[in-house]
């Protein structure tokens, strides 16, 4: 049972010598790694038992009577809340760092050295109040503001490079409902979606050029992503088309033109169906959206929380048993070389029990969202029929994406077909409220009308005489 020591230093004075150095520094360095190897046990038994081992972040603090727990900062969280609002209506990181430097809300670090909190980074910025949209961008997609703890995002290879490394997801100790949340669970996926999405191109008039549906409407051929245009004639004509065109260097047969305000009306005018049959009949709207979760969801749920208990059982166990050989190599009971081929062993199954069970967790999680929506989704449909109007915020909380269709046919057989997609339901079709008939004058000489007759026909242009 070997157990390493710093040697002290031998040197010399008077002639400078140093008989022990290549030892002693050999010595030192397994002194190191062993002291390493130990803390790094001690902060995975830490880490894996729900402790966070990280900095509590803006909007969090730590709590006065337990330094492992988590309370909420009600003026930093506030701040967090509004963030958060304003991406949902449709602003940008920069417009939200502007928004907040105009307002005077410190920045994070100035935050915490007005607190007198002491926190790494930058102490003295010139401008205290001036974010950055990077910053934005990292708040918005934190987990720990639902109320999560996630450990091991990070690690290093070794006790000489100290160098953090982006740890793979499937890694993560990810532990839900620990603290107090921030944002609530739905808010925070509904955010995630806007974040997720591509990077938009640089417009050189953003107010001018910002859609109620950027980044929500999709090639039906190809899957590509539409882009936003505004062509400048002596009236803008506001259009979307295929990102993909082949006539852009991509490989779509077609561009899938639409306008705006032809897509506005379009959905404007399934929305109301909606909202006229909610109204008319509450249970038969309810029992719609129950329809569209059949009986597999069910028996899935139970497979998957069946295996997670079983994953997390075995995970525990591991846990316990890392623990007891832990304190036996500490006692002197087990030897180093015996507790690194046990800890190796125990490492290994638990990131794969680790890796389940973040998959599993995940699966569940979608399952409790679609089951969840069925509210929300009627909450937003209430929420139309006292406003009557589109905004980002409520657009976003009833579609998920729209597909587009290349235009078929001629003349007054000229057709588009337009498909919805709404959040976690899918495409909907209200059995017997009859679409209208919409005719939008689009632009001199052609008109667009609205067949509602068919449900897989949402648009389509004829030439007016």
């Amino acid at each position: 049972n070997i157990r390493f020591i710093a040697v002290n230093d031998c040197i010399d004075s008077e002639s400078g010598e140093d008989d022990l150095g290549a030892f002693r520094n050999v010595m030192n360095e397994m002194y190191a790694k062993d002291i390493s190897r130990k803390v790094r046990s001690s902060q995975r038994l830490r880490g894996n038992s729900g402790e966070p081992l990280s900095q509590p972040p803006y909007g969090y603090m730590k709590s006065p009577e337990n330094k492992k727990k988590w309370v909420i900062d009600p003026e930093a969280a506030e701040t967090v809340r509004r963030i958060f609002r304003m991406c949902l209506e449709g602003m940008g990181n920069e417009v939200i760092a502007r928004r907040l430097q105009e307002e005077k809300i410190l920045v994070p670090q100035a935050y915490w050295k007005s607190k007198g909190i002491n926190r790494n980074g930058n102490k003295d910025q010139p401008n205290p109040y001036k974010w950055c949209k990077s910053s934005i961008g990292k708040m918005l997609i934190q987990q720990e503001y639902c109320g999560d703890v996630i450990n091991f995002k990070t690690y290093s290879k070794s006790f000489r490079n100290k160098t953090r490394i982006m740890n793979p997801k499937e890694n993560y100790a990810v532990f839900r409902d620990v603290h107090e949340p921030i944002i609530d669970r739905e808010t925070f996926e509904q955010v995630q979606k806007i974040a997720g999405k591509v990077r938009q191109r640089h417009m050189k008039n953003p107010e001018e050029e910002k859609s109620l549906f950027t980044n929500m409407l999709y090639c039906a051929d190809c899957g590509s992503r539409m882009w936003f245009h505004v062509k400048k004639n002596a009236v803008p004509v506001r259009h979307f088309f295929c990102s993909n065109y082949r006539g852009n260097r991509g490989s779509c047969k077609d561009h899938h033109y639409i306008r705006e305000d032809a897509l506005t009306e379009i959905v404007l005018s399934e929305i109301r169906r909606l909202a006229e049959y909610l109204k008319e009949d509450e249970n038969a709207f309810a029992e719609l959206l129950e329809r569209k979760s059949n009986a597999e969801l069910t028996a899935e749920k139970r497979n998957i929380e069946t295996a997670l208990e079983k994953a997390r059982a075995r995970n525990a166990e591991v846990l316990r048993m890392y623990g007891r050989v832990y304190e036996d190599n500490v006692n002197g009971k087990v030897t180093d070389d015996w507790f690194m081929r046990l800890s190796e062993k125990y490492e290994e199954e638990k990131n794969e029990l680790t890796g389940q069970v973040f998959e599993l967790n995940e699966r569940l999680n979608r399952l409790s969202e679609t089951q969840a929506s069925k509210e929300s989704f009627t909450r937003a449909i209430r929420s139309f029929m006292k406003m009557r109007t589109l905004t980002h915020t409520l657009l976003h909380e009833l579609i998920d994406r729209i597909d587009v269709y290349a235009v078929s046919g001629r003349g007054k057989n000229r057709t588009q077909r337009i498909v919805i997609h709404y959040r976690f339901i899918g495409v909907i079709d209200v059995p017997y409220i009859q679409r209208r008939p919409v005719l939008l004058n689009t632009r001199q000489g052609v008109a667009t009308e609205y067949l509602n007759e068919a449900p897989e026909t949402s648009s389509a242009e004829t030439a007016s005489p």
